[in-house]
Parts: structure tokens; C-alpha cells; sequence
């Protein structure tokens, strides 16, 4: 039945507004679609994305630059022979580095040496060689090295075998593993979605719908994105990039899942196919908006953070939340209204009327708030009637022994060969190299010291534990192989001073990525400022060092920040203190489950080496945000119900219509981050899994049973202090009659 507030346009309206707002998102398709191709070309996935924005690595990175005037990205190259490798061979193998520095995007030679690729240089043992290969296209790593690595299989002499590492194999490899980001993950993603909205709504026209509004979100989101990275307002990574995509599908489907059910019950309502997206929209749009508010300033909250890769994913992501407000909320009402009760097929809604026929319990009593509710959603409601502190303790219990399994999370960092978790050849060749050289070969640490201080703080490097070797930086000069000619006799040459500093090169004795390079580290920054106060120490292993220890203190900063701004939005919303409070508790409660869930599979099931440092951060912004969005859905609904016919029947009927929708965003949500897991980086599987598993936790738990049960034992008292909190409905006196009668 119509009244005089459903939306009723004029003939030419209902055809004009559909064509318009199709025809433009469309064009936004059609314009962002391409643009999702291009990304990799402005994504970068070396360490300079994810280096901390204000760092002593970074400083030191900034002096380099001076010293060398290069930015090269060295690439090691070390061959092992099966016996001994006589001095009379290493010609041979000097004719292979002047095949390497031929290679287009590495170092052009300076002066009159024949390359700039440093080697042979023959290990101890004398079973292996290796070369230090500078690229200077640091922006086609991956290539250079697939072009060395050619070359290497090419030319390698009769009973060797060569691998290409080092810091530039290990980022070619890296960003190889992204290179499925473009399409396969999309693909996953966009299946897993369409199977379970095939088999939630039965329907075939519906999921296209749905769909549709998700990769139009998407496209238009990617468009924006390419943008800002081409013009350098933000710095796009391959992880960055995939968790947009994921985010988007998740977000726009979660959202236009919502509006689709009130459209759903609104035809039940209504004939009119206009009235019904008018009700339909009216009641979704607060809910919607407010989830998408909360996740977008949730994502804002990571400019606070000092690592460039958490400060770039937050304005990235919250792009793809616009987008995918807008087109849930413009998109999708238009292509409703344009299918009608056709959108359904073949099970299209039926009207009804205003009232539906009343359902009743087997035993024939009536709980308020139940009514018209069946299947699972009506045991659930009469079981929180019933029993509501037994149901919430009982849930408590069972989250709080799933979150003591977080003391087992190892989130210290993990070394870069453990990053990818294909097979890799620049891992490979790190077992090599550290086999038969000093590990830190080709990653030194690098100490900016004062010019007058220079021998002493040499010294005191030389003698620190972890440090094969350290010289004085004097120059981009390729260094005589060791076991081959000699340079021109004379005195040796003098350092290289900028601005009064002077540059050490030492080598580490321990991998360049592992613990105890780490802790080489530490030491050097502790002792070195005795000798000299304005030392500087970075370098490959410092800035992973200081990327672990940022993160670390970012995840105190933003936690608290989060917290705060979430709890902002849902009091506006619910216009209460109370209940904002409980729903922020449960979403902690939840997100510390998952993560002790999470860490007992990564350690005992999937084995993995630890987790990176950002991991827990970033499974907190998109579980909390995330988590409260579901809550959210919930509590408008039900505050929306309470107004109507008080909170306790409320809380019931809210649980009950929302109960279906809520569990199929979830699941749909969950099998989103899921498809992260097709991507073989290791922080892409980690957080796909914590936060696809943290989903359904939440879902199923914590808004089913948890909120509900909680919120149903507390009464009015959960809107305080609202005027709400004071009001006694006739229904809700009813239904407390109801279940007492009942029980």
C-alpha cells in the first residue's frame, strides 16, 4: 500500500534519472576499466614504497645519493662449481662480468674500466665465484634481472651452476609474485562473489546486478588511484593495489547486499517498483553511510603513520570506499528500479500487503519482535529471549580462549628471502652466497661518520661482532677481482668526503636480512655515537630494521586513534554512550580472537617463519572497521525497531530481518580477503587469512550471539542517555510477559 511519502516521480523522471546515472557509471567503467592495466607502471614495490618516512636509514639513503650519485640497485651474481675452481679459470669467468655489464640497465662503466660489474671474486673454499652488479634502471629491476639471469644461464661454464640474488634479485622476485594482481586476483574475487550470491538469492539476474555495481565501484576507484600515483600525490605498491581491489568488491557488495534486502521487503509491501527503491533507499542510506564513514576515516587514521606504505594504503583504500558508496547508493537503486521484481528471478518478492500473517512458536506463544520471523533466525531470537546472559557469556568465553593464542604471534618481521612463497631464485642464491661468502655480500651496512673522526669509527666497526670487513668509501672505481690482476701500483686512494662526512661500507658476516644482521645493527647505532655523536648507520638491514620497529609503534599510535574516531561515529549514530561502548568491546574482543586464531595456524599449520611487523595493524583497521560496519547494520535496524515497538522486541526483530543479509556480507566479505591468498607474498596470505576468517568470527559470533544477547539482557538501559533508555513500550512489557509465560 502507497502513502503520501513513498516516491512517486513524473513518467519522464523514471526514464530520464536511470538513463542519466547508468549512462555515467558507464562512462566510468569505460575510462577507469583500461586504467586497471596500467597500474603496475606507477607501482613500486622495491624497499624505497615501504621505507619509514622518518628514519635514520632513510638519512643515511639521503647522504648515499651524495656520495655516489647513483641510485643502483645492486644485483649479486654467484656461480658454484662442483670442485674447486682453479685461479687459471677465473678469465673465464671475467669474460661472463663483462657480459653482465653489457646487459641494458646496468651501470655504465666510468673511465676507461671495460665494465662496472665487480668480480670474479672467489670464495674461501674456492668452489664458487660471485659478481656485485650495479642496476641503475631502478625502475625495470625486474627485467635487468631476467636479462642477467639469461645471460648467466647462457655462459656458465661446464659443471657450475649460477643464480642472480641480492637485494635486486630479491626485489625482481618479489615484484614477479605481484604479477598476478592484475587479473587473477580479480578473477577469484569476482567468481567467489557471484557463486555465493548465486546461492544466497537463487536468482540470476541479481548477482550480475550486484556485480556490475561492485567493478563499476572498482573502475572508477582505479581511475582516480592511477591518477594520484602518476602525478605523485600518493605511492602506489603491489600490496596496496590488491587489497583496493579486494576492498572494493567487499565493500560495494556488502552494501548493495543491504539495500537490496530493504528493497526486497519493501516489494512486499508495495507495488510500486519506485516506492519500493524509495523506502528501500530512505531506510538503507544512514546505515550505509555511516558504515562507509567509519571504514573511510578508520583508513585515514594510517596517514598518522610514519611508514610510507601505511600512510599511502590509507588514502588508496578510502578511494575505494567512496566509490564504493556512491555506487551502491546511486548505481544500484537505479538498476533495481529499472529490473523491478524481475532483479529476483526466477523467485520474485510477492506483495503482501502492510501486514503479513503473524507466525507462532509450536507452542503456539508469541515473543515480541519475532514476528513473521522463521527458520534459523527465529531459534536464534528465541534462544537470546530465553536465555540472554547464558547465550553472550557463553560467547564471551569461547572469544576470549580463541584471543589467548595471541601471545604465539611472532610479528617481529621475517627475513626478505621468506617474503615470496614460491620458489625464488634470489633466495636460492642467498643460501649460496652465504654458504661459501660472507652472507651480508652486496648489502653492507653503510655508516655516515664525520670526516675528522673517520679512522676511529672505522675501527670501532671493524670490532664489532657480525662484521666481516669495513673500508672507507672512495668512489664508483669497479674493484680489482680478488685473485686477478692488481691495480696501478701506487698509494691507495682517498676517501671520498661530502660536506665534511666520509661513507664506511661493511660487510656483514650473517645474512643482510636476518636476526642477527639486525642485531649487528642495534649494536652499531649503541656504540658508535661514543666515538662519533653525529653517526649515522643504515643500509639494506637497517631499513628493514627500521620498517619492523615503526610499525611496531605505529600499531600503539593508531590503535588508540581508531578506536576513538569509531566510537565518535557510532554515538552520533545511535545517539547513546552505552551501547557505542559495547559494540567498540566486542569488535576488540573479536579482532584479538582472530588474531590468536590466526596465530596458531600461521605457527602449526602453515609454518610460516613470523609474520611482518604491519601485519597486526593492518588486521586491526580492516577487522575493527570492518566488524563495525555489521554492528552497525544491526544496531540501526534495531534502535529503528525499539523506536516502533521498544528495545528488547526490537532487538529481536532487528536480529531476525537482518540476520540473513548480515551473515551473506560477511561471507561474501570473507571470500573477498580470501582471494589475497592466490598472491604468493606472505603479508598478503596472512592478512588474507585474518581478516576473512576475523569476518566470519564476527559475523557469526560476535553480531549473531555476542551483540544481541548482551544488548537483550542490558534492556532500554543500552540506549542511555538517550531519551530512548526511559521509554516502556506497550510491546516490550508484552514480550517480556511473553517469554516468561513461555519459559
Amino acid at each position: 500500500m502507497k502513502t503520501r511519502s513513498d516516491w512517486n516521480p513524473a513518467r519522464w523522471l523514471r526514464i530520464v534519472l536511470p538513463a542519466v546515472v547508468i549512462v555515467i557509471w558507464f562512462i566510468a567503467a569505460g575510462v577507469g576499466g583500461p586504467t586497471f592495466g596500467k597500474l603496475s607502471s606507477v607501482s613500486e614495490n622495491g624497499q624505497a614504497a615501504f621505507l619509514p618516512a622518518s628514519a635514520e636509514s632513510t638519512e643515511v639513503q639521503e647522504w648515499q645519493k651524495k656520495f655516489t650519485d647513483s641510485n643502483a640497485i645492486p644485483a649479486i651474481v654467484v656461480v658454484q662449481s662442483d670442485t674447486s675452481i682453479p685461479k687459471s679459470d677465473l678469465a673465464e669467468f671475467a669474460s661472463l662480468g663483462v657480459k653482465l655489464g653489457q646487459v641494458d640497465g646496468v651501470q655504465k662503466p666510468e673511465g676507461d674500466a671495460e665494465t662496472s660489474v665487480a668480480g670474479p671474486i672467489p670464495s674461501e673454499d674456492g668452489k664458487a665465484v660471485e659478481f656485485i652488479v650495479p642496476i641503475a634502471d631502478s625502475d625495470h629491476v625486474k627485467t635487468v634481472v631476467a636479462d642477467l639471469r639469461t645471460v648467466v644461464a647462457d655462459n656458465l661454464p661446464d659443471g657450475t651452476q649460477g643464480w642472480v640474488t641480492g637485494p635486486a634479485g630479491l626485489t625482481a622476485d618479489l615484484v614477479n609474485a605481484f604479477g598476478g594482481i592484475d587479473g587473477i586476483l580479480l578473477l577469484v574475487a569476482v567468481g567467489a562473489v557471484f557463486l555465493i550470491l548465486l546461492l544466497v538469492y537463487r536468482s540470476l539476474v541479481l548477482p550480475f546486478l550486484v556485480l556490475f555495481t561492485s567493478i563499476f565501484a572498482l573502475c572508477a576507484a582505479i581511475l582516480v588511484v592511477y591518477l594520484f600515483a602518476l602525478w605523485g600525490w600518493i605511492k602506489l605498491s603491489g600490496q596496496s593495489q590488491g587489497i583496493l581491489s579486494i576492498l572494493v568488491i567487499g565493500a560495494a557488495t556488502d552494501y548493495s547486499l543491504l539495500l537490496v534486502a530493504r528493497y526486497r521487503e519493501s516489494l512486499e509491501h508495495v507495488e510500486s517498483r519506485w516506492a519500493a527503491i524509495g523506502r528501500a533507499w530512505r531506510a538503507a542510506w544512514e546505515p550505509i553511510a555511516a558504515s562507509g564513514a567509519t571504514v573511510i576515516l578508520a583508513l585515514l587514521c594510517l596517514l598518522f603513520s610514519d611508514l610510507n606504505s601505511n600512510k599511502s594504503l590509507g588514502p588508496i583504500a578510502a578511494i575505494g570506499i567512496v566509490f564504493s558508496l556512491l555506487s551502491a547508493l546511486t548505481l544500484l537503486p537505479m538498476l533495481l528500479v529499472v529490473f523491478g521484481r524481475v532483479s529476483f528471478w526466477p523467485f520474485r518478492p510477492k506483495f503482501v500487503g502492510e501486514h503479513p500473517a503473524e507466525h507462532k512458536h509450536a507452542d503456539g506463544r508469541r515473543i515480541a519482535g519475532l514476528e513473521g520471523i522463521t527458520g534459523l533466525w527465529r531459534r536464534v531470537g528465541t534462544l537470546i529471549a530465553r536465555r540472554p546472559r547464558v547465550t553472550w557469556v557463553v560467547a564471551l568465553v569461547l572469544l576470549a580462549a580463541c584471543a589467548a593464542g595471541v601471545t604465539q604471534l611472532k610479528a617481529n618481521g621475517v627475513q626478505q628471502t621468506d617474503l615470496v612463497l614460491t620458489q625464488s631464485d634470489a633466495a636460492d642464491g642467498q643460501k649460496i652466497l652465504a654458504k661459501h661468502f660472507d652472507a651480508g655480500s652486496g648489502s653492507p651496512v653503510l655508516i655516515v661518520a664525520a670526516e675528522d673522526d673517520a679512522d676511529a669509527v672505522l675501527s670501532a666497526v671493524e670490532n664489532t661482532d657480525g662484521i666481516a670487513t669495513a673500508t672507507l668509501y672512495t668512489g664508483n672505481a669497479r674493484p680489482a677481482s680478488a685473485g686477478g690482476a692488481s691495480g696501478p701500483a701506487g698509494s691507495a686512494p682517498e676517501p671520498i668526503v661530502k660536506d665534511g662526512r666520509v661513507l664506511i661500507n661493511a660487510t656483514l658476516s650473517s645474512e643482510a636480512d636476518s636476526a642477527a644482521a639486525e642485531q649487528t645493527v642495534r649494536d652499531l647505532r649503541e656504540t658508535l655515537p661514543k666515538t662519533d655523536p653525529t653517526v649515522l648507520v643504515g643500509g639494506v638491514t637497517a631499513i628493514a630494521l627500521d620498517t619492523n620497529d615503526t610499525a611496531q609503534s605505529d600499531l600503539i599510535k593508531i590503535i588508540p586513534i581508531v578506536l576513538a574516531v569509531i566510537l565518535v561515529i557510532l554515538m552520533l549514530l545511535l545517539r547513546s554512550i552505552l551501547a557505542p561502548v559495547l559494540l567498540i568491546a566486542s569488535v576488540v574482543l573479536s579482532y584479538a580472537a582472530a588474531l590468536g586464531v590466526s596465530a596458531l595456524v600461521f605457527n602449526h599449520l602453515f609454518h610460516f617463519p613470523g609474520a611482518d611487523a604491519a601485519v597486526p595493524l593492518f588486521g586491526f583497521v580492516f577487522l575493527v572497521a570492518l566488524g563495525v560496519d555489521y554492528n552497525i547494520f544491526l544496531m540501526t535496524r534495531v534502535r529503528e525497531e525499539s523506536l516502533r515497538i521498544g528495545t528488547r522486541p526490537g532487538i529481536l526483530r532487528g536480529l531476525g530481518v537482518t540476520g540473513s543479509v548480515i551473515t551473506s556480507a560477511g561471507v561474501v566479505l570473507a571470500a573477498t580477503f580470501a582471494a589475497l591468498g592466490v598472491i604468493p607474498i606472505l603479508f598478503l596470505a596472512q592478512i588474507a587469512f585474518i581478516v576473512a576468517f576475523g569476518v566470519l568470527l564476527d559475523t557469526v559470533i560476535v553480531r549473531s550471539l555476542l551483540v544481541p544477547a548482551v544488548s537483550y539482557d542490558i534492556g532500554r538501559a543500552i540506549w542511555w542517555p538517550s531519551k530512548l533508555w526511559k521509554e516502556t513500550t506497550h510491546d516490550e512489557k508484552r514480550g517480556a510477559e511473553a517469554v516468561t509465560t513461555a519459559e
